[in-house]
């Protein structure tokens, strides 16, 4: 067991259990930052008659009814909180959230469904929030708070495909490896209510549209698929996603003939939309902002920081290779920040499901990390943990890891190698005690990955 040099670090001397506590107090700070009650009263306000959002405002005497709808891990709260805002206006509203991530509510409804696999109980929603929109009219204030989850809380498959097929496919495309934005491509192109769905239906009313981004580059049209945003994309894009992970032949033949038919469509017809223009948007927190919250905690503590990127995708475990890289080059050279260091970096990796086990993206972060960083000289910490608080199909964010972890699995006759193979990291980390648990967080940014590296020198 590696043990970590004697060195202070704001008048403590620094050990593996202090930098395992930091590297917590650090993710805890970064989703802080993003948390819906803290967001909503940054970006939102409300004085008389007027509402502000941002730099604009909007007179709520213009409006005979505000509507409030929402889809997301964070929407619950987001609900809450502009309940708070808007105080003794009359508000009516449905949101819709994952599992255990409600709040209390006074006057809008909500409700529970099912994610990262759709379910029957966000079919029903989706179809109570489009009803409700399609009651709006031009003089409707619409409040749509959207975040990370929503697309697959908010599943309404056109006619001729079932709920059940759109199910199966999701799980494919999971297992496959692919990102948020194929994901969502194709998601976009199997529903009624996103790619700009609900914003037809409310259509002419006026539209505030509160996004927390858990995209990578924080495309509007991407978060929860869009439901308020035109499309970018199209069912040329979403065939080619099909194509390339050879799921065309897999699929029902209602299911490819509707895409095929959309491409038709798209080649030979200009696609008209109903006007966007009452649709105001606003990305009010993303990775990013977790990122630099992040970031001064850890130079709170003391730490030589650096933010790689809030924007790192890709494999996760080609991405822990490179973490780990920097971890080692900041023992030998000091670079490129001097010890004790923090490095930090946010995004969304992905995983190609190819053994039966357990685990998330994070966790098989964190596993391969602590199969790099195995005994090295010098104390290494790495933390990769997903901001909603919940890593794949588990019931942990992710993991936090050290150059003993794998020797804890050894005494347990553990092999990390065999574990990762069967993708099974969640039942290691949970033997070495190196699992990261917060519970749901009621937001959602993508990953946050913390490197703590003290080298000695």
């Amino acid at each position: 067991m590696t043990v970590a040099p004697s060195r202070n670090l704001n008048g403590l001397r620094i050990t593996t259990a202090l930098m395992r506590s930091h590297a917590k107090i650090v993710f805890d700070a970064a989703v802080a930052a993003v948390k819906p009650e803290l967001v909503m009263h940054n970006c939102l306000a409300r004085s008389g008659d007027q509402l502000t959002v941002h730099d604009q405002t909007f007179a709520l005497s213009d409006f005979d009814r505000v509507v409030v709808v929402g889809a997301g891990k964070a929407s619950a709260a987001m609900a809450a909180a502009t309940e708070q805002i808007l105080d003794d206006v009359v508000i009516t509203g449905l949101v819709v959230t994952k599992y255990g991530h409600g709040v209390t509510l006074k006057h809008i409804a909500l409700r529970e469904a099912g994610h990262p696999i759709p379910d029957e109980a966000g079919q029903e929603a989706a179809h109570a929030i489009l009803d409700l929109l399609n009651s709006c009219g031009k003089r409707d204030l619409v409040i749509a708070l959207i975040s990370g989850g929503g697309s697959a809380l908010l599943p309404l498959p056109p006619a001729g495909i079932t709920l059940t097929q759109k199910q199966s496919l999701t799980n494919e495309l999971l297992k496959c490896g692919a990102t948020v934005h194929e994901l969502n491509t194709v998601r976009k192109h199997l529903s009624i209510v996103k790619g700009g769905g609900l914003a037809r239906a409310a259509h002419p009313a006026t539209i505030i549209n509160l996004m927390i981004s858990d995209v990578m580059g924080d495309e509007m049209d991407v978060i929860a698929a869009g439901p308020f945003v035109p499309d970018k994309s199209s069912f040329s894009d979403a065939l080619r996603i099909l194509k390339h992970y050879s799921l065309m032949q897999c699929l029902p033949e209602s299911m490819c003939t509707y895409i095929r038919r959309g491409v038709s469509i798209e080649s030979t017809t200009q696609q008209i939309e109903p006007t966007f223009d009452h649709v105001h948007n606003f990305i009010i927190a993303d990775n990013r902002m977790a990122c630099l919250a992040a970031m001064s905690k850890a130079e709170e503590l003391g730490y030589h920081t650096m933010l790689l990127s809030s924007a790192m995708g890709g494999n996760a475990t080609d991405c822990a290779l490179m973490h780990t890289a920097i971890a080692k080059e900041v023992i030998v050279s000091g670079n490129p920040v001097p010890s004790p260091a923090c490095i930090i970096s946010g995004g969304e990796t992905t995983v190609e499901v190819k053994g039966v086990g357990k685990g998330g993206r994070n966790q098989e972060f964190s596993l391969v990390c602590a199969r790099e960083i195995d005994e090295l000289t010098g104390a290494v910490v790495i933390l990769g943990g997903g901001t909603d608080g919940s890593d794949g199909p588990t019931d942990a964010a992710g993991g936090i890891v050290d150059t003993a972890t794998l020797e804890r699995g050894r005494i347990m006759r553990l092999t990390a190698s065999e574990f990762l193979l069967n993708n099974d990291s969640y039942h290691y980390l949970n033997a070495t005690e190196d699992l990261l648990k917060t519970g749901p967080t009621c937001t959602n940014v993508m990953d946050i990955r913390i490197i703590l590296v003290n080298s000695g020198m």
